[in-house]
């Protein structure tokens, strides 16, 4: 959401002498748009680090300043995107993402959320950098308030338009994954087209799942009950039926 701030000239000359230090560089991304905004970026990095709990070899974050400056300098060439995931590199807590410090890497994917505010942004100018620049294979638009979903792929250097699924989906290269809104939400889904979910989403459908097959054992277990009664009527009449013959049956083996 970040855009470089303007110089002096003589405030350019005074930060060109200054060599800032290689790490421990703190994010620089202002508020989030609104609720939603902040909602569906927090959605998808638990989605994503839930998803790959195992794995140890990305980086999955959101609205964490990218500083890119050919010159090492903080002061200059930098963007944070919304959300972003770089594969390849170590799994760990950062303050920012600083492209020097991390053997040149560059995101994988980048999710940007849509506003009134940035759309435009993340739509042009955003969009060509993360072609140029970052060369970021696959990139993503949505917009919170009204769904709209985009995807891109890097094809020979450009970006080329994602075709969606008849259900709208939108597949992720990267990730290994789809994109598709789910109740309202940007949510990410198996090759096979199964949800991806969250951990207390996975422990709800396991205890539902327990639920059934508890009501499924409590089905059998009136059906078994219901059988022995129908067997204890059907003696109970055979009984009488000897009774009325003469026949003890208690005497009956």
């Amino acid at each position: 959401m970040s855009q470089p701030l303007a110089t002096t000239p003589s405030l350019q000359a005074a930060t060109e002498s200054i060599i800032f230090p290689p790490g421990d560089i703190y994010s620089d991304e202002p508020p989030l748009e609104s609720d939603l905004h902040r909602e569906q970026i927090d959605l998808l990095i638990r989605l994503i680090k839930w998803w790959w709990r195992d794995r140890e070899d990305f980086y999955a974050t959101g609205n964490l300043t990218i500083y890119f400056s050919p010159n090492q300098k903080k002061s200059e060439e930098f963007r944070g995107p919304d959300f972003f995931v770089v594969l390849d590199t170590e799994k760990k807590d950062r303050k920012s993402w600083v492209v020097w410090q991390e053997d040149g890497k560059y995101p994988n994917v980048i999710i940007e959320m849509l506003s009134d505010s940035t759309a435009s942004v993340d739509k042009g100018l955003k969009k060509q950098i993360y072609q140029n620049t970052f060369r970021t294979p696959d990139y993503f638009w949505f917009d919170p308030n009204n769904l709209e979903l985009q995807g891109f792929h890097l094809v020979d250097g450009q970006y080329q338009d994602l075709i969606p699924t008849e259900s709208g989906w939108l597949w992720s290269q990267q990730l290994g994954l789809y994109l598709a809104v789910y109740l309202g939400k940007l949510r990410f889904f198996t090759p096979d087209g199964q949800l991806v979910m969250l951990p207390e989403e996975e422990s709800n459908q396991q205890l539902e799942q327990a639920n059934q097959q508890l009501e499924q054992a409590n089905q059998q277990l009136e059906q078994v009950n219901q059988q022995l009664e129908q067997e204890r009527q059907r003696a109970a009449i055979l009984a009488e039926c000897l009774r009325n013959a003469g026949i003890d049956p208690n005497q009956i083996l």
